[in-house]
């Protein structure tokens, strides 16, 4: 299997390793994790992965091949979500069972488990001054705060009648965005400190965003306080997209929440809707849409359309530097963010394809991400075992 260079640009691709695994559903991350003793570098950051009861370090600094470094014993139960913190080398996993359980990948045994009364939908973990914590939604509507690596209660608050699907931490950690994908949810923000601090006998401060049928929301990453909400509502199932500026205000004990709408546009009916969203500077939101990716700003004004697969974009990543596109043609294209202009925009980097003659190709690229050193896809087999590879860049 060969991905060569399609497009020319300033971004050359070597490939440096690959590794066969046999989940059906992978999860690459880019961890700074390691043995005691084993040092990782830039250019070799381990990888992550589960598999239906297992989750798996690698190591990719050999030049060839993928060498496991660690694993954890077979699980009773299938892993459902996984979170890292790369910055105390941990991984959390939670698995159908609703059992959350804190990984130091290099013990046999966990660090600590906590069994949650129903099943769990989200995880996310909140890097603050005061130190890490974990939060855990799950089916009940029910949001718990937890110490890390102890697992210890800090506060528990009910979200929601349904599933806790979305929590995501904002870049300041000040703000925890929640919500559900049920059609009757509105989200909820809160305010980070009264998850962590909880005060007896009063609820955390919080405030709804009055946009039902939330499916994706993404924290603009300069602009701490602005969130780009996706939302699909009508019986056409309409997309929208909104934006909200949050802000709170101290005086004396009282402290007042606010979110003001700043921009909100729907999609043209004749557009399929997207499935992936991500956020530029907190004034362009950009997403796919069937084979095309789509930037617009978040008063909705097209500002690029890229055609650069023939099929359906099945996965995308978005990060303050990269954005990077999959699709079911086996292709893979990564832009990179320019500032310059009023607004800013995306330049096309390179771009990988398989090479082949079959028709109809036994696999495809489900999954990739990237950071600024190197790219990892999942190359998904249809009868056979998945290949987790690895692309160096050299800008």
């Amino acid at each position: 299997m060969t991905f060569p260079t399609v497009s020319p640009c300033a971004c050359r691709k070597r490939e440096i390793w690959k590794t066969k695994t046999h989940s059906e559903e992978l999860l690459p991350c880019l961890l700074t994790l390691g043995k005691k003793g084993h040092t990782t570098n830039a250019c070799a950051l381990p990888a992550a992965r589960w598999s239906h009861h297992d989750f798996i370090v690698q190591d990719q600094r050999d030049d060839n091949e993928g060498t496991m470094i660690w694993s954890s014993p077979v699980q009773q139960s299938s892993i459902m979500r996984l979170a890292t913190l790369p910055q105390m080398h941990l991984a959390f996993t939670v698995d159908l069972e609703g059992t959350v359980k804190v990984w130091n990948c290099q013990d046999e045994d966990a660090l600590a488990t906590l069994t949650m009364p129903w099943t769990c939908f989200s995880l996310e973990i909140c890097l603050t001054n005061d130190g890490p914590f974990l939060m855990v939604g799950n089916a009940e509507g029910n949001i718990y705060t937890l110490t890390v690596p102890e697992l210890r209660g800090v506060s528990k608050v009910n979200a929601f009648k349904y599933s806790v699907d979305l929590l995501h931490c904002s870049p300041d950690k000040k703000w925890i965005f929640a919500s559900g994908t049920h059609q009757n949810i509105l989200p909820v923000v809160f305010l980070t400190e009264s998850l962590l601090k909880p005060s007896e006998g009063k609820s955390p401060l919080s405030l709804s965003i009055p946009f039902s049928s939330c499916c994706r929301a993404c924290w603009a990453p300069r602009r701490t306080s602005r969130i780009t909400v996706m939302y699909r509502r009508g019986s056409c199932k309409k997309t929208g997209f909104t934006t909200f500026e949050l802000m709170a205000k101290r005086t004396g004990d009282q402290t007042d929440m606010q979110a003001r709408q700043i921009a909100t546009f729907l999609l043209p009916l004749h557009m399929e809707s997207p499935i992936w969203m991500g956020v530029g500077d907190g004034n362009t939101v950009v997403f796919e849409s069937g084979p095309s990716l789509f930037l617009f700003t978040i008063s909705g004004h097209l500002l690029q359309r890229f055609e650069d697969h023939q099929r359906t974009i099945g996965n995308l990543w978005v990060d303050p530097v990269h954005v990077l596109t999959t699709s079911t043609d086996d292709s893979l294209h990564l832009y990179m963010w320019d500032e310059e202009g009023r607004y800013p925009h995306l330049k096309s980097c390179c771009h990988l394809e398989h090479v082949g003659n079959d028709p109809a190709p036994s696999c495809y690229v489900s999954k990739a991400i990237c950071d600024n050193m190197s790219i990892v896809c999942v190359m998904s087999r249809i009868r056979e075992s998945s290949i987790l590879v690895m692309y160096s860049l050299h800008m």
